[in-house]
C-alpha cells in the first residue's frame, strides 16, 4: 500500500506539534523544517484543525498546538481520516469494470492485507512515535 502525501504530510504536522507543544507554531515553521510547500500544509492543517486534532489560533501571538493530548490520537484512525475509504484498487470496494470481479479471489487478499495493516496501525498513538524525543528533536529543533 502507498500512502499519499496528504496522509505523510498530516503526519509530520501532527509529530512536529507534538515535540513543541511548549512553544508557538506556525505553517511557515513546519514547511521550513520538512522543506515542503506551505500551501500543500494550509490545506492540512485546515483538515487536522476540522477533524479536531490540532488548534488554530489567529492574529499576533497565534500558531498551531495539538488539540488533544498525543496519547489519544490514533495512528489508524488519523491515516483512515487522511487516506479515505478507498481500497487499494477499486474492485476491494465492490467498484470497478473489470471482468474479473465476480470470481477474482485477489479482492478478498487485499481487503484482508488492508484490514491487517489498519489493525497494527490501530495499536499504536502519536505518544508511541515520541518514546525516545531525543533524535526526534535534534532534527526538528526551531532554528
Amino acid at each position: 500500500m502507498h500512502l499519499t502525501t496528504f496522509s505523510d504530510y498530516s503526519m509530520r504536522v501532527l509529530m512536529y506539534l507534538a515535540l513543541q507543544q511548549e512553544q508557538r507554531v506556525t505553517i511557515g515553521d513546519i514547511a521550513k523544517r520538512y522543506q515542503i510547500s506551505d500551501n500543500h500544509l494550509t490545506k492540512v492543517v485546515h483538515f487536522l484543525a476540522k477533524a479536531g486534532y490540532i488548534k488554530t489560533i489567529r492574529g499576533k501571538g497565534g500558531g498551531l498546538k495539538l488539540e488533544r493530548p498525543v496519547e489519544a490520537i490514533n495512528l489508524g484512525t488519523v491515516i483512515r481520516l487522511t487516506e479515505g475509504d478507498e481500497g487499494l484498487l477499486p474492485c476491494v470496494q465492490g467498484e470497478g469494470d473489470c471482468c474479473l470481479i465476480p470470481v477474482c479471489r485477489l479482492t478478498g487478499i487485499l481487503r484482508e492485507s488492508q484490514q491487517a495493516l489498519y489493525q497494527v496501525l490501530d495499536k499504536y498513538t502519536l505518544a508511541d512515535l515520541l518514546i525516545d524525543k531525543a533524535p526526534l528533536t535534534r532534527i526538528l529543533r526551531p532554528d
